[in-house]
């Protein structure tokens, strides 16, 4: 097989579409287009979401949802990322130096995920119930 030999599946593929190409085309005179109209016109345009002056579907729909602010700010570190890191003392600059979180973080919180096999120290930084009871049973301690 070469590259310049590779064709479609046979089938697979259908012949461009000629508009505006006689009687017998299918798609002639108004070249599927329809009668009359600001689409059966050349040049005729509309902003996305223009319904003819009618208040456009996105502006009838109430809004929904909704994105914190504050997220960006807060970041989670797991259990088991505790133990890559040589620093007894783990303070939110030795996580952010790891890049375990985004340098934008403010806040973080150790969360209770796999376990930690050494004692480290928490330093200004929170952690879940069962995260300070397994750093405690590994002989550190959560400040």
């Amino acid at each position: 097989m070469k590259m310049n030999t590779i064709k479609p599946a046979e089938g697979s593929t259908t012949a461009k579409r000629r508009v505006g190409r006689g009687i017998g085309s299918g798609l002639g005179k108004t070249a599927g287009r329809g009668h009359k109209g600001q689409h059966a016109r050349a040049g005729g345009y509309h902003k996305v979401g223009f319904e003819g002056g009618q208040m456009p579907i996105q502006r009838r729909l109430p809004k929904v949802g909704f994105r914190s602010k504050i997220k960006a700010s807060r970041g989670e570190v797991y259990l088991y990322d505790l133990n890559r890191l040589s620093a007894t003392e783990i303070t939110l600059e030795v996580l952010k130096a790891a890049k375990l979180i985004s340098t934008e973080v403010t806040v973080a919180k150790v969360v209770l995920k796999g376990s930690i096999e050494r004692a480290v120290t928490l330093v200004g930084l929170k952690a879940t119930k069962g995260a300070k009871l397994a750093i405690e049973a590994a002989g550190g301690k959560a400040e």
